[in-house]
Order: C-alpha cells, then sequence, then structure tokens
C-alpha cells in the first residue's frame, strides 16, 4: 500500500488576534481569518487558537468551533488533489 501524499507542507502555524500566521510549503503567509470565516471572526481567543495541522497538510481545523478550512483556501493556492494525479504506468 502506498503512503498518503502531502498536500502541503504546513508549518509555524500561530495566531495573533485575528491573524493565522504559517509557513506553507517554504513560503510564509498572514492570513484574516475573518476573511475567511465568520464562525472564526465571532469566536472567542481561546476557540481561534484550538486548532488543528492536518497530517497531510490539507487543512486545519478548530474542534471547538466545529469549522475547517483548506490551506489551498486560506492562502490562495491552486492545487492539485493527489488523488487525481496521474500515475506513471
Amino acid at each position: 500500500m502506498r503512503g498518503m501524499d502531502k498536500a502541503h507542507d504546513v508549518r509555524h502555524v500561530s495566531l495573533l488576534e485575528d491573524r493565522l500566521s504559517l509557513t506553507v510549503d517554504g513560503k510564509r503567509y498572514e492570513v484574516d481569518l475573518g476573511q475567511h470565516s465568520k464562525r472564526l471572526a465571532a469566536a472567542a481567543a481561546a476557540q481561534r487558537a484550538n486548532f488543528v495541522v492536518s497530517p497531510t497538510g490539507y487543512g486545519i481545523h478548530w474542534p471547538d468551533l466545529d469549522e475547517d478550512l483548506s490551506i489551498d483556501a486560506l492562502v490562495g493556492i491552486a492545487h492539485e488533489c493527489p488523488l487525481t494525479k496521474p500515475t506513471a504506468g
């Protein structure tokens, strides 16, 4: 069985009030969470601070809010889904 493909290498994720700072595939981004989610914009700081980055680098999940955002949407990357990549044959 083949290992799971990673969508992105996501590192150094941190929050400063309503802004998310993260490094994706070696490039640093700062994102206004309110532009991506009304739920995150209205959440308490402790709720926004409790997040989990998916092991594949596909997205970020806020369990207290039941909110998920894809890395592609957060940083404006058009990314091909690993499941649709052509295989060598």
